[in-house]
């Protein structure tokens, strides 16, 4: 059983330790409390457990924008990114939602092929010799 649902302040703490097992260190925790406040934070919740939340944002140069999907390692390719991401369209506020990825982050992409996203174009030098991947999903008409 699980379900997604928006974060509020009282996940704060599992949200931190879960990105911090991720990236080695608490330097994102303001922008995930800072998400949080404004409501643009969704969580899965697995067994009574947190396994994986996703940011957003609505400012992509006028966009809606996956900005941060992290899935707790032991939570990994039970769907959890597949099934953040689905909810987050579902009540995208534009029909154009836009994300990004390492180009060494295969299994993201993999993830962002599934569900319908295109590459839209690259950036680099964010990581040094790891161009980031920018994707878009363009809603259909009936959607």
């Amino acid at each position: 059983m699980h379900n997604i649902i928006e974060a509020g302040m009282e996940h704060l703490q599992v949200l931190c330790e879960i990105d911090q097992e991720i990236i080695g260190d608490q330097s994102r925790s303001q922008e995930i409390q800072q998400a949080i406040k404004e409501k643009r934070c969704l969580l899965y919740q697995s067994s009574n457990a947190v396994a994986g939340f996703l940011l957003f944002n609505n400012d992509f140069f006028g966009h809606s924008f996956i900005s941060l999907v992290i899935v707790k390692p032991s939570e990994r390719r039970k769907g959890v990114a597949t099934s953040l991401m689905r909810a987050y369209l579902e009540v995208a506020k534009t029909p154009k939602v836009f994300s990004s990825t390492n180009q060494s982050n295969t299994s993201m992409q993999q993830v962002f092929q599934a569900l319908g996203f295109i590459k839209s174009g690259f950036i680099d030098n964010l990581d040094e010799g790891d161009p980031e991947i920018i994707y878009v999903k363009i809603a259909s008409p009936q959607e």
